[in-house]
């Protein structure tokens, strides 16, 4: 894809024709009804090489094995086009961290999606969340009543991992309204019980769970 002659680093060719929402402007998902809940989930690391196509692609992984896909999107749509649909990213967003740096991987969590989606991918949201201050913006740009998708891997180390999980699935339910929730990881009930009669929930192992076999919390 050609970059404009001034190369601010934001990828415009992801977000043209996209409506800006929020004080951040994070680009609008379009709210096309053609996603179902997936038969299976794939981290798009292994997607080159798996042969079963009947899933969705997911990016639950240290950002550095999907950065690519964020600054160079258009080169992995026809790999991306061989399954039912993608995940959008899961970039990094932590407690402490500066909310630029959220806002920009919020940015690039819905520019991506959108993109995707021009090009007739099917696309879940992903909602990622920090802390409570992340709430201004994490939920921006994701359209309501469909299905969204989180991550607890590595999410829920401590208590205050846990509360903090419990609070942002509740205000994720309370502002989205979704009709499912994907979850990726370990399912704790103390952390998703309340929630249970709110939305239908999937859940889907890790990779670590999958690989290692073993009980307990990530």
């Amino acid at each position: 894809m050609k970059k404009t002659i001034l190369d601010d680093g934001s990828y415009p060719y992801l977000t043209e024709g996209a409506e800006l929402v929020g004080e951040p402007g994070i680009p609008a998902l379009l709210d096309i009804d053609n996603t179902q809940v997936p038969k299976g989930l794939v981290p798009f690391e292994k997607a080159k090489r798996t042969s079963n196509k009947r899933q969705y692609v997911h990016f639950y992984m240290h950002d550095k094995y999907f950065a690519r896909v964020l600054t160079a999107t258009d080169k992995y749509v026809d790999l991306l086009k061989e399954f039912d649909g993608v995940i959008t990213p899961d970039c990094t967003m932590l407690a402490g961290q500066a909310p630029c740096i959220q806002q920009t991987n919020t940015y690039f969590n819905r520019a991506v999606g959108f993109y995707l989606q021009k090009q007739g991918i099917p696309v879940i949201a992903n909602i990622r969340w920090s802390d409570e201050e992340s709430f201004k913006y994490c939920f921006l740009g994701v359209p309501k009543n469909g299905i969204v998708s989180i991550s607890t891997h590595g999410c829920l180390r401590s208590k205050r991992d846990k509360e903090l999980f419990r609070i942002g699935t509740k205000e994720m339910i309370k502002v989205l309204e979704p009709t499912d929730i994907l979850v990726h990881g370990y399912m704790p009930d103390e952390v998703f019980g309340e929630f249970y009669s709110q939305a239908r929930f999937h859940r889907y192992p890790s990779l670590f769970e999958q690989t290692h076999k073993k009980e307990g919390i990530e």
